[in-house]
């Protein structure tokens, strides 16, 4: 028996094009050979699109990806908030989940870094609500305890799926305490629902520094808003860069899922940008897929496509813009190769 999905894919700017080129070609093969379907919509957001229509996100390519099973999103140029930040708010897409994990022949500082941020990604600073006070600007942070809780609990359940077992609150409640207080307090208390969790609580300076000195002693961060946009950008690169860096967006009934690099105008057009991250955020949307609509299938494909990618760079086979003398597609049909 086969399954059947509809996917959303938004082709961005700058590299978005190509690497969604990549994307589709792998999607077309597990359809053609894995028995899952996949019927594949192309859609135009972004600087682009701004540009030619005065909408960063036309109403109807909102509306088709609101109506997918799930949406694959490449990388959009200088209008990003008014795609991303808009999709992640109206979808209500609270879990930012980055991994990051080391794979052979990348730059990473260890070889046995396998960690993952599990990103608050409705409020905090990132809510936009600034204004003036006469000659001094002002930033509302709104931290509740109502998302604090929910992705507190997303983070443990994570957790509890994983080898280590362990997840660490970052914050800066020795200086923000009623905000951070209240989600550091917030997590504690979660964490007593989890009694086979390792808990433990960082200041988020200690933890960007433990980054870089112990990264591997890392298992799932949970953190605010802002700190997690920052700290999984420094994740990604202990890992060998945004290139290897893909990400999830995930609420209660919808996920999206995106590299967490950005549009690279400088290498646009040139076929030599590093598809891998938006390859294994696919690998992400398999998964949630599959546990969504309990689909061992879409489980085990999305593993097998972690495994070629790890095999493909286990040869030290690499793009352009990453050391190697592949191409954007022919680093793509290595993966598909072994598929």
């Amino acid at each position: 028996m086969s399954s059947k999905y509809n996917i959303s894919l938004v082709t961005g700017d700058g590299i978005g094009p190509e690497i969604s080129e990549s994307a589709s070609s792998i999607l077309e093969t597990i359809h053609d050979n894995m028995s899952i379907h996949f019927m594949i919509k192309k859609l135009e957001a972004g600087d682009t699109v701004l540009k030619n229509t005065g909408r960063a996100l036309p109403d109807e390519t909102f509306d088709i990806i609101k109506n997918s099973d799930a949406c694959l999103k490449a990388p959009v140029g200088e209008s990003a908030k008014d795609v991303i930040v808009y999709l992640r708010r109206m979808l209500d897409l609270y879990a930012n989940i980055r991994p990051a994990k080391s794979y052979p022949n990348m730059p990473s500082l260890r070889d046995d870094v396998d960690l993952v941020i599990v990103r608050e990604n409705t409020e905090d600073l990132y809510t936009g609500e600034e204004f003036d006070i006469g000659n001094a600007s002002v930033a509302m942070r709104i931290i509740s305890e109502k998302a604090s809780k929910r992705i507190a609990n997303y983070a443990f359940n994570i957790a509890s799926q994983r080898k280590m077992k362990k997840v660490t609150c970052v914050h800066k409640s020795n200086v923000m305490k009623k905000t951070d207080g209240l989600f550091a307090s917030t997590c504690a208390k979660v964490a007593d629902n989890f009694s086979d969790i390792k808990f433990e609580e960082m200041y988020v300076d200690a933890c960007s520094m433990n980054l870089i000195r112990q990264p591997q002693e890392f298992d799932v961060i949970v953190t605010t808003n802002l700190f997690g946009d920052i700290l999984s950008d420094e994740s990604a690169q202990v890992v060998g860069g945004l290139g290897m860096a893909p990400a999830a967006n995930i609420g209660d009934k919808f996920g999206l899922f995106e590299p967490v690099h950005g549009a690279a105008f400088d290498i646009a057009g040139k076929q030599i940008a590093n598809p891998t991250s938006f390859i294994l955020s696919i690998k992400m949307m398999l998964e949630w897929i599959g546990n969504k609509h309990n689909d061992q299938k879409c489980i085990d494909v999305g593993q097998k496509l972690e495994a070629a990618v790890y095999d493909v760079v286990k040869n030290n086979i690499k793009t352009k813009d990453t050391g190697g003398n592949k191409t954007t597609m022919e680093f793509t049909k290595e993966i598909i190769s072994r598929l």
